[in-house]
């Protein structure tokens, strides 16, 4: 339990990061690849046991960190592209939202459980998770179609029952921490690659403010991913319980934090939201 609550309070600390980031107009893509290199950088360090960098293209992970890699740069992508056009809201539900996905497939590939107040209170979880994200103002997204969020929505849940199914079976307990490096200097490539093309394009300063900003960020977003591995890790605990806690978790230390940090204006939606979450958290936990 201790490292399911980890990983709620430092994937929160993640989006008290990006806010910030806005604040003092951070390049994003530049503080994402810093912070892929400082992430994989932690891991090699933090690993469990000896082990060679060559080795790793044989492990048996290897090939599912490198989907996940790829895949972590293409959904910051996804996720920019939802906020820009649809909205930062659309893209926040499209993202909690995604929770579905991982349970669906807890269910199917691990013959989770399934009973009536487990179901009763993913309802209310998703619910919740709406209730919580939605913002008040009308924005105009009737020319920008649905695109960008189903891609978040399946984006998000992919990685989620990705990196269940790797945990699962392929990574062992020693090798978490060199696990998480890998993935994350896979992104590192990936980012990389695409900051090259960007620069060949139109040539930018790297800006001292956007490493600092990654370094910041990478320490959190290494610790993140460990401890959510670690958590799916727990014996008795059930996937689909625990993606539902995490992201639900994660949707009402966020709210908490806008309230009484950056003072931002919640409806009665917004905290319906809160309370059902609450509610759903406690009925999937009994369950």
């Amino acid at each position: 339990m201790i490292y399911l609550l980890l990983s709620i309070l430092i994937s929160t600390g993640l989006f008290v990061i990006f806010k910030y980031f806005g604040i003092y107009k951070v390049d994003v893509l530049k503080a994402i690849f810093i912070n892929y290199i400082v992430a994989f950088i932690l891991g090699f360090t933090f690993a469990e046991r000896d082990f060679s960098v060559i080795e790793i293209p044989n492990q048996p992970w290897f090939l599912g960190a490198l989907f996940l890699g790829a895949l972590f740069v293409s959904i910051f992508f996804v996720m920019a592209m939802t906020a820009q056009k649809n909205g930062v809201s659309v893209a926040s539900v499209a993202g909690k939202m995604s929770v579905v996905i991982p349970v669906f497939f807890g269910v199917f590939l691990y013959n989770e459980s399934v009973t009536v107040l487990k179901i009763v209170g993913i309802v209310i979880a998703l619910i919740a998770v709406y209730l919580a994200s939605v913002k008040e103002d009308k924005i105009a997204t009737e020319k920008a179609g649905l695109l960008f969020p189903v891609l978040l929505f399946l984006g998000s849940g992919t990685i989620d029952t990705t990196l269940k199914y790797v945990e699962t079976n392929f990574v062992d307990k020693a090798d978490v921490s060199i696990f998480s490096g890998s993935l994350f200097a896979i992104a590192a490539f990936f980012a990389g690659i695409i900051l090259i093309i960007k620069a060949i394009r139109k040539r930018e300063k790297f800006e001292i403010k956007n490493c600092i900003a990654g370094l910041i960020l990478g320490v959190p977003n290494y610790f993140s991913i460990v401890f959510l591995i670690k958590a799916l890790q727990t014996e008795g605990f059930e996937s689909s319980t625990l993606f539902t806690i995490n992201n639900v978790g994660i949707v009402i230390v966020s709210t908490l934090v806008g309230i009484l940090i950056f003072k931002e204006q919640f409806s009665i939606k917004n905290k319906l939201g809160v309370a059902l979450a609450i509610l759903g958290i406690i009925i999937v936990a009994l369950a």
